[in-house]
């Protein structure tokens, strides 16, 4: 072997890396700009590019000193840097959550250990005054050797952290040679058990810093505010002696705003601001700090501002918060772990568009740049060190029962003095080079390792050297029975996906730590479902201090296009891997390529930064409550509302400057609107909630969010559907007459311009044609099975138990009568399926009427010893023709009984495509709720369907059997057919693919129940 085996020695984790410092790029006096971007430093050589590369299959095939000078590269290819190699054809991906893609047996990995030879050629021009060249890599999977021009330089790990190295013995004018091996494994990767993608190679930027010999190393800036002012303290350590220093501090228009020149008081440098302007995210006021030495510039930004915990409350510059965040991984479906300073304002002008206010870096440091644009476009951050060793939980247990599982998963790691060592470097890694960063407002020890003396070792050192932030670690839950541990450098309490009952009970405890959920709401797939029940919550205790949606993005890799021009998007498995975890991967609020999920629209409105507290109707008065914690709504939104009748508009505006009251934060204010209530119809007063001004990232007029009321007036029953719901034509005077006939299995109804065929075998209707145009391609059926979504992945094994997706009906007895002109049909029938009793027992009644009209009531009885049902209703399948639809209800995007919070009432029309929701793998979808009618229509015919109770429905191109199938989207096949569910109930979405059971007032439990519905059909 050509190397030394540092990567499975445990007390070796770097060789010749420079101590940990703060992220800065310096520039001469010539360079020095308030405003440069890091690429404009003459100090700084980007070394990104097209790097030569040669893959190996293990560490062993490595036999050539590849970083000789001279060595030819003939059997080398090309490979971006930076750049993950999967990406690039080499090894494969693999995606595993909790599991170790190899045998738990730290240090040691395993022994034919995949690698990559990487070689960059480079001119260099050395500077004068600044002599000193080093060498930074910010982020390497796993771990890595380097050489240059023929000399070792190092050894480094820690993926997703700066390593250092000063080169300036080896580093030469003109043409350099850089050689660096990369390993997929080693002892580090027992430490990055992330629930991720595992990729390899050089995927963050690299670099060469020309400094002088004498000068800043290192700083540390904090501040401390006092009545009117704020002292800012800069820490700073040299390189060599101490040298003199001019530290300026400028606001943000560019004014001096204070200053200090000389050699620091006890390594300390200490400025006074009067009258400071702060930091917040809502309004992220920065300053400029610049530490200026004879050959050299340091540039920063600097936020002032305090976080800190009073009565079991956390309170930020004096004002209690509440962190609306979500979880977000470096993701990219075609560049992977590289994400691009452009990827990074991507996401978050999409987090600021949807009212996110938080971001955890799960579950690990992100690119510097990150927080840098977090710092001046408005985010709190918790920072998390680059620790996870969730995979000592999955070892082999003859028991698995979970006080035996929580002490054997801390021993191995956590709680073993053999990885303190590793477990403080990662946090200091981690607090070094991210100290400066004002968005930063949380330490967080890692994720998912349980708890012990390595952890106790990294909180006692983060607090003592920075007690001005808080520290969060929500694996000190996992302890040990029967030992005693130091929780006391823990400032917050940490949960993932508790209930709504947990917090209650914690919150009771009074324990004196706020209660902060690291992840709640696991968004995968259709859903979350119970974000708005989390927002009450949150709102109700001041000892809540919010959460962070799991998770941002779907992780999954971009495959190209198929023949029908529809993107692949791989997951787990999809790669012939083992271990995988299929696509667990693939649960954010936005797609691989940042297309919106309907979670985030509905994360969007409940997380609305003003809300309607009540409404006086005779007064026209609103009670508005300002949600912001900084923020005069005055100075942030202005107002809009609209009124509709039956769907229609009948008064819109947009409210003046001067209507809009002055509505502190936390506070309420009254708003007068000035419209009529129409006599007759269903109404509905939204308000809009807009942007008043620019801001970083935002324009004048970006929506906000909305409420919406339902208006009285004199006639409150559903008139949107009136016009279907008028009491059936009796037969006097009627100018023709229904004719039925029968056989064993059918009766055949014909009237004027329809035919009707009604099975009496199954109690619904086989074949229906009007006007001599199908409306039925297939015979009608009872429906109780939906394609599982993500969050159904535990009750859908009940489910299938109870064989929910092989159901059908079976009718019994079967009656009919003509009476008044219309057909009364009767049939007693069930709905089972193979090996299981009944699962319902069904009473239906159809009355036909002379112009086609069907009326359905069906009343329903469940066998109270099988599980909640995914949905009940009727399933049609129309022509494919018919894939025009028009409702009124809840809309326009999908909704259903815990998630439609981003939809409001209104008349809508949608093409049967569009109304498809293109989850990655298919899943229930589309449905349209709080609905008192829906046609479906084509060229020639149109069906309605109407009921005084309001409804769901789903059009879809796809019948749910398609979607249960399949395992990726771009493989669904259409069935030909227009597929409409009209629904009574569905059961609610919850989060549980990971978090709590769905609550109790969303399931689908009852056990009788009636469900009602009018089918008129029609010509286009």
């Amino acid at each position: 072997m050509i190397v030394p085996r540092h990567y499975e020695n445990p007390h070796l984790l770097h060789e010749n890396t420079m101590p940990n410092r703060a992220y800065y790029i310096p520039a001469s006096q010539e360079c020095f700009d308030l405003a440069e971007h890091r690429e404009h430093s003459d100090r700084f050589q980007l070394l990104n590019g097209n790097w030569k590369f040669r893959y190996f299959d293990s560490i062993y095939d490595v036999k050539e000193e590849f970083f000789l000078e001279g060595y030819d590269t003939g059997s080398f290819g090309e490979i971006p840097v930076p750049g993950c190699f999967q990406n690039y054809g080499y090894d494969r991906h693999q995606y595993t959550n909790t599991r170790y893609p190899f045998p738990m047996d730290p240090p040691y990995v395993p022994a034919e250990n995949p690698c990559g030879a990487y070689i960059r050629q480079f001119i260099y021009e050395r500077d004068e005054n600044a002599p000193r060249a080093y060498l930074n890599f910010e982020g390497v999977d796993s771990c890595f050797y380097v050489w240059l021009n023929g000399s070792y330089v190092g050894y480094s790990q820690v993926s997703h952290s700066t390593s250092e190295f000063d080169v300036t013995g080896l580093i030469r004018d003109g043409l350099n040679t850089l050689a660096v091996l990369v390993l997929k494994w080693c002892d580090g990767s027992y430490l990055e058990d992330q629930d991720k993608f595992r990729m390899t190679g050089i995927f963050r930027d690299v670099y060469v810093l020309k400094r002088p010999e004498e000068g800043v190393f290192d700083y540390f800036l904090t501040t401390v505010r006092e009545g009117n002012r704020a002292h800012i303290q800069a820490a700073v350590t040299f390189m060599g002696k101490e040298v003199e220093l001019k530290v300026l501090v400028y606001d943000a228009e560019g004014n001096l705003a204070a200053s200090q020149e000389g050699f620091p008081r006890d390594g300390k440098f200490l400025l006074t601001i009067e009258n400071p302007v702060l930091w917040n995210a809502e309004q992220p006021y920065l300053y400029t700090v610049v530490l200026e030495s004879r050959h050299e510039v340091i540039t920063d930004r600097l936020g002032i501002r305090e976080i800190s915990v009073r009565d079991g409350v956390v309170y930020f510059n004096g004002e209690k918060i509440k962190f609306h965040g979500v979880n977000r991984h470096d993701s990219d479906p075609v560049t992977g772990f590289t994400i691009s300073v452009e990827q990074m304002k991507k996401d978050l002008r999409l987090m600021k568009e949807h009212n996110v206010n938080a971001i955890r870096t799960s579950h690990y440091p992100n690119a510097p740049q990150f927080y840098q644009l977090c710092d001046q476009y408005g985010f709190y951050v918790i920072d998390e060190a680059d620790n996870e060793s969730h995979g000592t939980n999955s070892i082999y247990m003859e028991s698995r029962d979970t006080e035996i599982c929580r002490d054997r998963w801390n021993r191995a790691i956590a709680d073993n003095p053999e990885f303190t060592p590793a477990t403080v470097d990662r946090v200091k890694r981690l607090v070094e080079r991210d100290k400066n960063r004002s968005s930063v407002v949380i330490w967080s020890m890692g994720n998912e390792c349980a708890y012990g003396c390595t952890f106790e070792a990294a909180l006692a050192w983060t607090k003592a050297f920075d007690p001005s932030r808080l520290t969060h670690y929500e694996g000190a839950r996992y302890r040990t029975r029967n030992k005693t541990y130091d929780f006391s450098n823990l400032d917050l309490y940490s949960r993932m996906y508790p209930s709504l009952e947990e917090i209650h009970e914690y919150v009771e405890r009074k324990t004196g730590k706020p209660f902060i959920l690291c992840e709640y709401s696991h968004a995968m797939g259709n859903g979350p479902g119970d974000l708005e029940d989390y927002f009450q919550l949150f709102d109700q205790y001041e000892g809540v201090c919010g959460g962070f949606v799991w998770e941002w993005c779907d992780h999954a890799i971009y495959q190209g296009r198929n023949q029908d021009g529809k993107p692949m998007y791989l997951y787990g498995g999809d790669h012939g891997e083992y271990p995988h975890d299929s696509n667990f991967c693939v649960d954010g609020l936005v797609y691989p390529d940042r297309r919106p999920h309907t979670g985030l629209l509905e994360f969007k409105n409940v997380n609305r930064p003003v809300r309607m507290v009540s409404f006086d109707q005779k007064k026209k008065e609103l009670v508005l409550r300002n949600y912001m914690d900084f923020m005069n709504l005055k100075d942030y939104a202005v107002t809009a509302y609209e009124v509709t009748c039956d769907g229609e508009v009948i008064k819109k505006e947009i409210l003046e400057e001067a209507s809009m009251p002055d509505i502190r934060p936390h506070g309420k204010g009254r708003v007068t609107l000035d419209f009529e209530v129409p006599a007759a119809g269903k109404c509905y007063l939204r308000v809009c909630y807009l942007l008043k001004k620019d801001t970083a990232l935002l324009k004048t007029g970006s929506f906000l969010g909305f409420d919406e009321i339902l208006l009285k007036n004199e006639d409150m029953r559903n008139q949107t559907a009136a016009f279907v719901l008028k009491p059936q034509e009796s037969g006097e005077g009627a100018d023709s007459s229904l004719d039925v006939n029968e056989d064993n299995r059918f009766l055949f109804i014909r009237g004027e311009n329809f035919t009707y065929t009604y099975n009496k075998l199954t109690g619904c209707f086989q074949e229906m044609s009007f006007h001599n145009g199908t409306i039925l391609e297939r015979p009608m059926e009872y429906n109780i099975w939906r394609a599982p979504v993500d969050n159904d992945r535990k009750i859908k094994i009940n489910w299938l138990s109870a064989h929910y997706d092989r159901a059908a009906s079976r009718a019994y007895e079967t009656s009919f009568e003509i009476k008044d002109g219309r057909v009364e049909i009767e049939t007693v029938l069930s709905v089972t399926a193979v090996a299981v009793q009944r699962i319902l027992n069904i009473r239906a009644l159809w009355t036909v009427g002379q112009t086609g009209t069907v009326d359905g009531k069906l009343e329903v009885k469940k066998d109270p010893e099988f599980p909640e049902l995914p949905r009940f209703g009727l399933r049609l399948f129309l022509p494919k023709e018919m894939d025009e639809v028009t409702y009124y209800g809840l809309g326009p995007i999908e909704n259903y009984k815990d998630k439609y919070r981003a939809c409001y009432h209104g008349l809508f029309s949608a093409g049967v495509r569009e109304m498809h929701e293109d989850y990655l793998r298919p899943q229930e979808n589309g449905s349209r709720s709080d609905c008192d009618f829906v046609t479906v229509k084509g060229v020639r015919t149109s069906l309605t369907a109407a009921a005084e109770k309001t409804f769901s429905f789903q059009a879809s191109l796809y019948t749910q059997e398609e979607l249960t199938k399949k395992a990726h989207n771009y493989e669904l096949v259409p069935s030909g057919l227009t597929v409409l569910c009209l629904d009574y109930r569905q059961n609610g979405l919850g989060s549980e693919s990971c978090g709590p059971e769905l609550r109790k007032e969303y399931m689908f439990d009852e056990e009788e129940f009636t469900f009602e519905v009018r089918l008129v059909p029609g010509k286009s």
